[in-house]
C-alpha cells in the first residue's frame, strides 16, 4: 500500500510514518518544516523513519500546484492528512497562517484525491471543536457549533469541507477529533513540554485557570495506534441514513469522524505532580485565570473507534510522563 503522509516532520506524523514502514507500507512524507518550533527537532524526528520505503518530500500542500505534480508522480492509494497550523493560542495571534494551511490547505487535499480517486483520506481534525460544550464526556454525535478559537473553527471547517467531498464525489474520508497527545518527541508548544522545560531551569510554570483544568491525555503510540487501525476501516455509502435519525459523525456519504482519545482525564495539578515526581524537582508555580481560547475540560467518549477497529489505549499517565521525561533529559542533555 502506497500511503501520503502530510505533516510528517510533526509529532504525531513523523510516529505513523515510522509505524506504517514497519508494517511494510510505502510511505511518501511531506512536510513545509515551518519554523512554527523548533525545525532542529522536525529534522531530527525525519532521521528516525529513515527506511527504504520512506521517502521524504518537502511540500507546502497550500501550493496547489507543489501538491497536484506530487500526486501525478507517485500514485498514492491512501492518504493521512496530520499537517496543519497548530496551537490554539497562536490562531489568535496570526490567524491568516490557519487559512493557509488548514483551510487553503485542506481544500487542496481534497481536490487531489478527488482527481487521483484516493481509495481513503484519513485526517486530523481536533477535540478543539467540541468549543462550549460543558456535557462529559465529549461524544461524535454533540453539536460542535460554538468554537472558541479560530484553530477549533479551522479544524469543524475541514470536516465540513470533507463531508461536502464524500457527498459530492464518494471518496471515502475519515476525521480523527484528537485529544491532548503527549509523549517523547512531543511539540514544544505543548503542556508537558513547557513545564518539564521550565522546571528543569528553575523557571515559574503559568497554570491556568486555578489549577481547575483537565485534560484527556492520551500517549502518543496509543494514538499512533488508532490512526494506523482506522486507515483500513474504510467507509461506505449508507443509502438508509437520515438526517432526522442519525449522528453527524456519519453519512449517507462515505463518510465518518471519530474521536481518539484515552478516555479518561486527567487533573491538570495531577499531570504537574507527575512530571515533578519524574523530575526529582518541584515546580515553582503561578495560578492565573482562563486563557483566552482554552477550555475547562476535555474528555473523550471513543466507543465508535473502539467499535470500529478494537482500539484501547494502554499506557497510563505515570508511565507516559516518565517516558517523556526520560526522553527530554536525553534529548537536550539535561
Amino acid at each position: 500500500m502506497k500511503y501520503l503522509l502530510t505533516g510528517v516532520s510533526g509529532f504525531i506524523g513523523s510516529r505513523v510514518a515510522e509505524v506504517l514502514v514497519q508494517k511494510g507500507h510505502d510511505v511518501v512524507g511531506i512536510d513545509n518544516n515551518n519554523d512554527y518550533y523548533d525545525v532542529s527537532l522536525k529534522l531530527a524526528r525525519l532521521k528516525r523513519i529513515e527506511n527504504k520505503n520512506f521517502l521524504f518530500v518537502k511540500v507546502d500542500f497550500s501550493k496547489k500546484k507543489q501538491l497536484e505534480l506530487l500526486f501525478k508522480e507517485y500514485k498514492f492509494d491512501r492518504v493521512i492528512h496530520l499537517g496543519a497550523q497548530a496551537g490554539v493560542r497562536y490562531s489568535i495571534e496570526n490567524p491568516m497562517a490557519y487559512a493557509d494551511s488548514n483551510l487553503i490547505g485542506h481544500l487542496n487535499i481534497l481536490e487531489s484525491c478527488r482527481k487521483h480517486r484516493i481509495e481513503h483520506l484519513v485526517y486530523a481534525s481536533s477535540s478543539s471543536v467540541y468549543g462550549l460544550n460543558e456535557k462529559t464526556p465529549f461524544e461524535t454525535s454533540d453539536s460542535v457549533d460554538h468554537p472558541v478559537s479560530l484553530y477549533a473553527a479551522t479544524k469543524k471547517a475541514n470536516e465540513l469541507m470533507s463531508h461536502s467531498y464524500s457527498h459530492l464525489y464518494g471518496i471515502p474520508t475519515t476525521g480523527l477529533r484528537f485529544f491532548t497527545v503527549y509523549g517523547p518527541w512531543g511539540r514544544p508548544d505543548m503542556a508537558p513540554f513547557i513545564f518539564t522545560e521550565k522546571i528543569l531551569n528553575g523557571e515559574t510554570i503559568d497554570i491556568n485557570n486555578n489549577g481547575d483544568m483537565w485534560r484527556d491525555f492520551t500517549y502518543i503510540d496509543d494514538i499512533v495506534e488508532g490512526v494506523v487501525r482506522i486507515a483500513d476501516v474504510i467507509p461506505t455509502r449508507n443509502d438508509e441514513w437520515k438526517v432526522e435519525s442519525s449522528t453527524s459523525a456519519t453519512s449517507s456519504a462515505p463518510y465518518a469522524i471519530y474521536n481518539i482519545g484515552r478516555g479518561s482525564p486527567i487533573r491538570l495539578m495531577d499531570f504537574i505532580s507527575e512530571i515533578e515526581s519524574a523530575l526529582g524537582l518541584e515546580a515553582k508555580k503561578n495560578f492565573r485565570e482562563m486563557q483566552p481560547g482554552d477550555v475547562h475540560k476535555t474528555y473523550a467518549d471513543t466507543a465508535d473507534l473502539f467499535e470500529a477497529t478494537g482500539y484501547t489505549p494502554k499506557v497510563g499517565v505515570k508511565e507516559g510522563v516518565q517516558k517523556f521525561v526520560e526522553w527530554y533529559k536525553e534529548f537536550y542533555k539535561k
